[in-house]
């Protein structure tokens, strides 16, 4: 192997563990904020169609990717 194809693998590896680390502390954060609410997060967005529920739980996900991938660069 060249030194240019180790670099690539090495590459390839840490972007498949930083992504297993990344979904972790998603599905971590996901866990803590349905702990957190009195009521069920699933129920209210599938069954009760609370569509401003859902836009805030995907603003809070997406602010939380921003802050993981934060972490994860510096």
């Amino acid at each position: 192997m060249n030194p240019f194809e180790l670099i690539v693998l090495a590459e390839f590896v840490s972007t498949l563990f930083y992504t297993g680390i990344g979904l972790v502390l998603l599905w971590i954060a996901w866990k803590v904020l349905d702990l957190m609410t009195p009521f069920s997060i699933v129920k209210e967005i599938e069954e009760d169609q609370n569509t401003a529920l859902a836009v805030l739980i995907s603003a809070v996900f997406i602010s939380i990717s921003i802050i993981i991938a934060a972490v994860i660069l510096s």
